[in-house]
């Protein structure tokens, strides 16, 4: 019998219908679907790929899922999606989890700690094979994550967890770049600008500044704290410029601060970098294209996400957990007065 003779399924199309359509067996589809575990001839997988065309056929996602012990997702967790970093990052993981057949469930803990649980608990919920969680908290509680049981990994943290695979970067390393260009500009007075995690544990961001001022023989600075975005900016920038010892340069800790610093700054009648330079931290998209461009410690995001999602699903997935710290890089552009 040709196919051209065979009337297409009422209703949902299933394997077997596919399997009727093409003259094969149905272990020769699921072969084609699943590419294996069994070879197939190319002119056979030919018309079972006609056949699927045709007749529309969708694989049954949960039936796959339950067969192979794997649904082949995983699951990720950000403080804020609308931060162009975040959404970045978000961005990497979700084409690294591509490239290795898997989707991603992408969630919003709006900066959030028990937002954040409720997602894990979620996650786990639908059975994702892993988590990913760029965590609210310096020093994120990992209990929720224990009590998962399902493989995890910390993204953007910057210390040793003991049980768990995490990636980050040197902040204070980075920050350090930050500020010691600002004090090669002649700078003696240099401000920070630093946001609140939910733990309010220190960050080596803030520890880079001041560790770079003191081996310059320099006094810290004023210090500002504020949320990581523009809003935070904005509020910490208007602080620092009502200073006894107003700073002749800023860091801010992320680039979303510093775009909310550069309206504080424009508002207070002065300009950048000619009255006050600005250095940050993150390298978002949103830093080359502010004004001025911002000098920003550049993250090496899709190296980061790659790693990440390598330690949940990759051929190393099975090694003891280790800490993977990435170099930054500082991007210079107009904000610290460099031509």
């Amino acid at each position: 019998m040709t196919t051209s003779a065979v009337h297409t399924p009422r209703g949902p199309v299933t394997r077997k219908d596919v399997a009727r359509y093409a003259g094969v067996s149905t272990a020769v589809v699921s072969y084609v679907v699943n590419g294996g575990p069994k070879k197939v001839a190319p002119a056979t997988e030919a018309k079972v790929q006609e056949a699927i065309r045709i007749l529309g056929y969708r694989p049954n996602a949960a039936a796959r899922a339950l067969k192979m012990g794997s649904n082949q997702t995983l699951g990720l967790v950000i403080p804020d999606s609308s931060n162009p970093f975040w959404a970045l990052l978000g961005h990497a993981v979700e084409v690294a989890a591509a490239e290795r057949g898997y989707a991603l469930l992408l969630t919003n803990s709006d900066n959030n700690l028990d937002s954040e649980r409720r997602h894990i608990r979620n996650l786990a919920d639908r059975q994702v094979d892993g988590v990913v969680l760029a965590s609210v908290m310096f020093e994120p509680d990992l209990l929720e994550l224990f009590g998962t049981e399902i493989r995890s990994v910390l993204l953007n943290h910057a210390s040793v967890a003991p049980g768990f695979n995490s990636v980050g970067v040197d902040l204070e390393a980075g920050a350090r770049l930050a500020v010691e260009h600002l004090i090669g500009h002649g700078h003696t007075t240099i401000g920070l600008a630093m946001g609140i995690t939910a733990d309010n544990e220190a960050d080596g961001r803030e520890e880079g500044w001041q560790r770079a001022l003191e081996a310059a023989g320099l006094p810290v600075g004023p210090l500002a704290r504020g949320g990581f975005d523009r809003p935070g900016g904005y509020a910490a920038g208007q602080r620092l410029l009502a200073a006894d010892n107003r700073p002749t340069a800023i860091f801010a800790s992320s680039d979303m601060q510093a775009i909310g610093l550069l309206r504080a700054i424009r508002e207070a009648g002065l300009s950048v970098p000619d009255d006050i330079a600005v250095a940050s931290f993150d390298g978002s998209i949103e830093a080359e294209y502010s004004w001025p461009a911002l000098t920003t410690v550049e993250q090496p995001v899709w190296e980061m996400a790659e790693a990440a999602v390598s330690a949940l699903v990759g051929e190393n997935r099975n090694e003891p957990p280790q800490h993977r710290v990435f170099p930054t890089q500082l991007r210079i552009r107009q904000s610290c007065g460099c031509p």
